[in-house]
């Protein structure tokens, strides 16, 4: 029964997913390291890359594809693309070296992915711009937000972690929302009811959180961009140092004090971002500028 039920929940997820989905423009056809589409190359002025992690070696799904060998060199567009870690393996440095070194136009989301680029090939015309996500305004955002119907109340705290959560986290968590007279949700226990929810739904609970307890790079983007205050807690299941990503987005926009020290602060209870903001019209600026030089 236990099995059934948890199998609803997943092909209810999917649907909702595959809702979202009806949001995107997608190409009529798709490519892959093994199935590249004749002369694509003469097709197009550009060719992008730039998806989450798209550049981590991690991940068995990383390719030439990825880096857009197919294309000739000048048409090859690195847009805020992420490697996700801090540094590459060193077997695999002149495998990255080589395909860096072939893409034109460089930018990337994270500072260390700036490093990475710079020691492997001594290019310094590598841009960090904002996640694509932040190039949204919350209002853009709003469109495709949906209320789940599993939420009863209007105050909680999301919990929404990628990795394991200790008990002592936990313990804290708890213990700001008992203070607080809120609810907790965990998005991505597989136990929850909320667990078959969409990006529609997900983006709902971000608007309208008391507070946000994450590890996650995107649910710190949506925080900012909803106004919602938040605090970020280090990957503690992880063998290898993700957080280049959080970092650089932290750092950039003066957030350090996000971070989870031992205890979550009033100071972190608040959302004060008129400062962030000013920042992320900048941003947004830059990295319209970056666009322009393919137009």
């Amino acid at each position: 029964m236990l099995v059934k039920i948890l199998n609803l929940k997943k092909h209810r997820r999917l649907i909702n997913f595959l809702k979202f989905n009806k949001n995107i423009k997608f190409a009529r056809f798709g490519i892959d390291k093994s199935h590249i589409i004749k002369n694509i190359n003469k097709k197009y002025d550009y060719f992008i890359t730039g998806s989450d992690q798209v550049w981590n070696p991690n991940f068995n799904r990383m390719s030439d594809i990825d880096f857009l060998v197919f294309a000739t060199p000048e048409k090859r567009v690195a847009f805020s693309a992420s490697f996700g870690i801090s540094e590459i393996p060193e077997d695999m440095k002149d495998y990255y070296k080589e395909r860096l070194l072939g893409i034109k136009y460089l930018s990337v989301r994270e500072d260390t992915g700036k490093d990475i680029i710079e020691n492997l090939t001594g290019r310094e015309d590598v841009q960090v711009l904002v996640d694509p996500t932040m190039l949204l305004t919350s209002e853009e955002w709003n469109k495709v937000i949906k209320k789940p119907k599993q939420l009863k109340t209007d105050k909680y705290i999301l919990n929404y972690f990628l990795g394991e959560l200790s008990d002592k986290r936990k313990q804290e968590i708890e213990r700001i929302a008992k203070e607080n007279n809120c609810e907790i949700i965990n998005i991505l226990d597989k136990n929850s009811p909320f667990y078959e929810n969409g990006p529609s739904e997900f983006l709902y609970l971000e608007k309208n959180a008391f507070m946000i307890c994450t590890d996650s790079f995107h649910s710190c983007v949506f925080a900012i961009l909803f106004n919602r205050p938040f605090v970020v807690f280090d990957r503690e299941d992880s063998h290898v140092k993700m957080n280049s990503r959080l970092d650089t987005l932290l750092n950039k926009f003066n957030l350090k004090s996000k971070w989870f020290n031992d205890k979550i602060s009033k100071e972190q209870l608040q959302a004060n971002y008129k400062e962030v903001y000013q920042i992320l019209e900048e941003e947004r600026k830059k990295a319209e500028k970056f666009i322009k030089i393919l137009l």
